[in-house]
């Protein structure tokens, strides 16, 4: 079982903060009152002390569950491999408890020497030769369902299913099933997530193969070996007029509203491919292919300093949202290096979407004239 360690405040980050820089290409119209960036951020820092996570903490998965938030997020050390760390909050913004060890580990095959050729093109986004990466999580009948990447440092990347019950977790039992690899070989796809309930008595789930989002509607989570993913829908990229025109992924599992599932999802922009941001979609209660309202805009920007400063700049990279009493928290990967939270409330949140994109319309009354029938 991991250790667990108190954390009274965060400690030991590897930068320093400053102001906040301005991106290079950024939308002047972003509905910036959508999302509100913790003052705490970053929530998650690596922690020199403990190797597996001394250089990279970030892109984390979440779920509520007795009244606590769960973070499960990707680490890595000075060896290059991806795991999966703990954190748990109480608040959905404090982090109260953190272990000290992995909760899960995937080494497909040792990690090489680094004598034979690595193709640079099949390099993973996040840096890291091998591992789980990208954690994303679901609970479903008292099961808890974590997607993520799996990587082997060589082979191209892709995506990967495992299980464990509700009680082991709680438990600290780390006694996760079989990893399934899910997406056919040779083709490169990532950022899996489940819907929390059956849709039309099938699993729901969304996965990305360059440049869209692919859904499939599946009979069981108990794939066979050879058993993938089709990618029968899509959601598609849009026009280069759109910040989402170069790729877009699932963040975190659709979370169900009375207007929707609302999807938080990241876009990159044609414009400038190295900025990943965070937008939404309100997707068909019935028929989850059918996207009923998408910002036109991000809903949250990499301008602050711990999305700048870290491997990668202008990150802002979502894989967990949960809803706590009624206040909306998307936790995010910054800069590649640490995790961050941003809140709203939902109802307000919901509105704002709708209303952005269908503005309510308002009967307009004839105005008086004084002028008399001719």
């Amino acid at each position: 079982m991991a250790k667990k360690q108190k954390i009274a405040k965060q400690k030991n980050i590897l930068f320093k903060k400053n102001k906040s820089r301005p991106p290079k290409f950024s939308f002047k119209s972003s509905i910036i009152n959508f999302l509100k960036k913790s003052e705490k951020n970053p929530i998650i820092a690596p922690i020199k002390e403990n190797e597996w996570e001394s250089v990279q903490t970030f892109n984390p998965a979440a779920f509520y569950e007795d009244g606590r938030v769960h973070l499960l997020y990707r680490a890595l050390g000075s060896d290059g491999v991806s795991r999966i760390g703990y954190a748990l909050s109480e608040n959905g913004i404090d982090i109260v408890e953190r272990l000290d060890e992995p909760i899960f580990t995937y080494l497909k095959q040792p990690v090489k020497d680094g004598k034979s050729l690595y193709n640079l093109l099949e390099y993973n986004s996040g840096g890291g030769w091998n591992g789980s990466e990208d954690p994303r999580v679901t609970v479903i009948d008292d099961r808890v369902y974590m997607f993520f990447v799996a990587f082997d440092g060589w082979d191209i990347p892709r995506l990967a299913i495992t299980s464990i019950s509700l009680d082991d977790f709680l438990n600290r039992k780390w006694k996760w099933d079989g990893v399934k690899i899910i997406s056919p070989p040779g083709i490169v796809d990532k950022s899996g997530v489940v819907f929390p309930e059956k849709i039309r008595g099938k699993y729901v789930v969304m996965h990305r193969i360059f440049p869209n989002i692919l859904i499939d509607f599946v009979n069981d989570l108990d794939f066979e070996d050879g058993e993938y993913l089709p990618g029968k829908y899509s959601i598609k990229v849009r026009s280069r007029k759109f910040w989402d025109s170069r790729k877009i992924g699932a963040g975190a599992p659709p979370i169900k509203t009375k207007k929707g599932w609302l999807l938080i999802y990241y876009g990159v922009d044609d414009k400038d491919a190295r900025r990943y941001m965070i937008g939404a979609m309100l997707l068909d209660l019935h028929n989850p292919v059918k996207v009923l309202v998408r910002t036109d805009e991000p809903i949250l920007e990499p301008t602050d300093w711990y999305e700048n400063e870290g491997h990668k700049a202008g990150i802002a990279y979502p894989c967990g949202a949960v809803v706590m009493s009624g206040t909306l928290f998307v936790y995010y990967g910054g800069a590649d290096t640490v995790v961050c939270v941003a809140t709203a409330n939902l109802e307000t949140f919901l509105d704002q979407l709708i209303n952005k994109e269908k503005p309510k319309l308002k009967t307009l009354k004839p105005k008086k004239t004084n002028n008399a029938k001719s």
